[in-house]
């Protein structure tokens, strides 16, 4: 059965202090297109670590993980790669410090299967530069969602990451359905959010447990956060992305889609890695009960 959902960017390794887990916004966008009742696809360069690499004729998708993992069924198209990109996330006091270990070579639209090029949900989600501006035009006719945090980050000699300003944006902001970053990807640069969300068709910034602000239309609305007990609040943001661009691609209405992707976020930092991200049918009993 083919795909309807696709996200496209590097897969990680995140360091974390008892070694290394899979992640990223592919990795953790696919999880929640799957558990959310989407048939989810990967197109990502990586090492081959953790997966089964076959090649069958006909088909665009030659990986797949093992048994077990949280990717399992999700449909990957694998470039080969020596190396996985990896970050260290280290948390202090609610902030994220970020050091870029090592790195990933670019994925170039040539690079996209065929028969993956009308997919009906398209995420582009690179996290160190790795997609280049014609990834813009690539998808005419798909719903198209974009998670800008690899084109606004820069890193210095030894890894460590800080905010830039993302070179390129235009013809990204004029084609995208919606962008979704953090304040913290835009370095809390209100004045710089501002200049994106006038050029952007639809603009989401998420904030932590601060309201979600949704610029649309020339407006701009807030959506509270759902309270939480946040045990690993690593890929909230790609959950949110993800859950949002299914809402909004099912029912065209932007704040009940930012509500529900606010469930769906909040519920998935209440447990460790992907274990906790929640299915729809959890999600619309706590919206029927709480609006």
């Amino acid at each position: 059965m083919p795909i309807d959902f696709l996200a496209i960017g590097h897969a990680t390794q995140d360091r974390v202090p008892d070694g290394y887990r899979r992640g990223g916004t592919v990795s953790y966008a696919a999880v929640t297109a799957r558990i959310l009742g989407r048939r989810p696809g990967i197109l990502t360069r990586a090492s081959a670590d953790c997966l089964v690499v076959r090649e069958v004729p006909g088909l665009p998708e030659n990986a797949s993980a093992l048994s077990g993992s949280e990717l399992d069924g999700v449909a990957i198209h694998l470039l080969a790669s020596p190396v996985n990109t990896t970050f260290a996330n280290i948390y202090r006091d609610g902030k994220r410090t970020q050091v870029l270990e090592t790195r990933a070579g670019p994925i170039s639209v040539s690079d996209l299967p065929a028969s993956w090029s009308a997919v009906p949900i398209v995420l582009l989600g690179p996290i160190a530069g790795e997609l280049p501006p014609g990834w813009a035009v690539q998808f005419p006719d798909s719903f198209m969602g974009i998670t800008p945090q690899g084109w606004m980050r820069k890193w210095d000699g030894q890894g460590r990451v800080s905010p830039a300003r993302w070179e390129d944006a235009e013809p990204f902001l004029r084609r995208a359905d919606a962008v979704i970053l953090s304040r913290e990807d835009a370095g809390a640069d209100d004045a710089y959010i501002a200049e994106l969300a006038r050029q952007a068709r639809m603009l989401l910034v998420t904030d932590g447990w601060h309201p979600v602000i949704l610029h649309h239309a020339g407006a701009r609305y807030d959506v509270p956060a759902r309270p939480a007990q946040e045990v690993d609040p690593t890929g909230a943001g790609d959950v949110f992305a993800t859950a949002f661009l299914i809402g909004l691609a099912e029912t065209g209405d932007p704040l009940g889609a930012a509500r529900f992707a606010t469930v769906v976020a909040s519920m998935s930092v209440e447990g460790p890695g992907m274990a906790a991200i929640p299915d729809r049918a959890r999600v619309e009993e706590w919206l029927s009960r709480h609006g």
